[in-house]
């Protein structure tokens, strides 16, 4: 359930600091308040917000996204372990892969620790049902060592699935923004109720003032930071401060939470543009 862009990073400076506008980027933002997402298109569009994902991967299939390989750079958390000779037979560590999408994330994590022998156990969740679909025909698919379904995190569905206080990790990669922002603190509060202490929450998404949040024409925002995309599905771009009160004020514990300022090439389309994303891990406190 998300829409990243199709480039190549060339370099990634990380920062606490929101961007700076120039005149002509405050000039834009400036100009899409003038004509806003009427209220009854905006209601419409978080009706339709499944059947819109639906359609996406109705129609890109498996080939919008690139497999995430810089996730384990970025996240020393989803390198692959050796089983733990103390633990019982069958014990492992849990991932859930919230927004999931065709599996592009979990897919590659589950082909590297299938060669190393340890890892998790993982389980993957979108809204899109058909995203499933193409998970659970992925020729890695295999239930011993990934469940795959499909839920709305906003809701309690999600722990239909799985066990309270059973996930050590918990990814979210370009998902949290597709949700409607009076949401974030139900998905948040979910992802609480499954985590063990001590588990955490790995984070990537847009960062306020994104190239992409820049280019929205009027007619497209929905709210403050929040536009429609024009194949109805959405995007909302976080500051650094409003992740951190996010997080904190469910009880994480803030590990890191910082803009990346990447510079990314798309030869093919003649692309050379900055972004800007927001990355952050962020722990359930223990109780000790």
């Amino acid at each position: 359930m998300t829409q990243e862009p199709l480039d190549q990073p060339i370099t990634d400076v990380f920062s606490t600091s929101t961007k700076e506008l120039s005149a002509s980027e405050r000039a834009k933002l400036d100009e899409q308040n003038k004509r806003l997402v009427p209220a009854f298109k905006a209601q419409k569009l978080e009706i339709d917000a499944q059947r819109h994902w639906d359609i996406f991967y109705k129609r890109n299939e498996t080939r919008f996204f690139k497999d995430r390989h810089w996730t384990t750079r970025e996240f020393q958390e989803l390198l692959a372990e050796p089983h733990n000779t103390n633990q019982s037979k069958g014990e492992h560590r849990n991932l859930l892969e919230v927004g999931c999408g065709v599996g592009n994330l979990v897919f590659p994590l589950l082909e590297e620790q299938l060669k190393s022998g340890g890892g998790f156990y993982f389980y993957a969740c979108d809204f899109s049902p058909r995203a499933i679909d193409f998970v659970r025909a992925n020729e890695l698919y295999d239930p011993n060592h990934i469940t795959a379904f499909q839920c709305d995190i906003t809701t309690e569905q999600v722990h239909q699935s799985i066990p309270s206080e059973s996930l050590d990790v918990c990814t979210m990669i370009f998902v949290l923004s597709a949700i409607h922002p009076d949401k974030f603190g139900d998905v948040l509060q979910n992802l609480w109720r499954l985590l063990k202490p001590g588990g955490v929450v790995l984070f990537r998404d847009y960062g306020l003032y994104d190239m992409a949040q820049l280019r929205f024409k009027p007619g497209h925002k929905i709210a403050d930071n929040f536009y429609m995309r024009q194949d109805g599905t959405r995007s909302y771009y976080f500051s650094e401060q409003e992740l951190a009160q996010l997080f904190s004020s469910t009880g994480f514990e803030i590990l890191s939470n910082s803009y990346v300022h990447r510079r990314t090439l798309n030869i093919k389309e003649g692309v050379d543009a900055p972004r800007i994303f927001l990355q952050g891990k962020f722990r359930k406190r223990s109780l000790s």
